[in-house]
């Protein structure tokens, strides 16, 4: 069964896409390629603990087994040394995907506490989004009480445009509430 997002995409928000943008071929069109959930752990240095909780976590905000992430550099004064595990990552794909992004914007994102849209200079060159996510609690799924210390995440959405605009366009459509400044 396709995500209700993707089937979204493709009816109404690819002809609205073709109209903003001036393109005649679909796929010239921004679409989304990944979404990558990543969360650094830099008291796994001294706590290996940690890497077990945010793992779990993890996996059961993404849908996902995550995948360690090590140090390239050893780094003498936040006592890392390189090939050190600190941080865990999650990369999304086709329908878990659109899957996640439709939770994060429908459920989520709405949780936060005084919440009035996401900055629009999270944007990079190529057209990928950035959020940090400041406590893993506003997911659903994640039991409170079984957490043992606030994590936080970084999502970041990759998409195929070309430059911000074609990207701030495909996320607007998407429903991903920017902040109006």
């Amino acid at each position: 069964m396709a995500s209700r997002l993707k089937e979204r995409y493709f009816k109404e928000i690819v002809p609205e896409l073709k109209e903003r943008l001036g393109y005649t071929n679909v796929m010239q069109l921004p679409r989304l390629e990944k979404i990558v959930v990543s969360i650094g752990l830099g008291e796994a240095t001294q706590n290996p603990k940690a890497l077990e909780a945010a793992e779990s976590d993890l996996s059961i905000i993404c849908g996902q087994h995550p995948v360690i992430t090590k140090a390239k550099k050893s780094i003498a004064a936040f006592k890392v040394r390189s090939g050190m595990p600190i941080g865990m990552m999650a990369t999304l794909r086709g329908k878990k995907m659109y899957d996640f992004l439709d939770k994060l914007i429908n459920v989520v994102l709405p949780r936060f506490r005084d919440f009035r849209g996401l900055s629009k200079n999270s944007f990079d060159k190529q057209g990928n989004y950035n959020i940090g996510i400041k406590e893993q609690i506003v997911f659903p799924e994640v039991d409170y009480d079984k957490i043992d210390k606030l994590r936080g995440l970084q999502v970041t959405i990759v998409t195929t445009a070309k430059n911000r605009d074609e990207a701030k366009s495909l996320l607007e459509l998407m429903g991903m509430p920017l902040r109006r400044d």
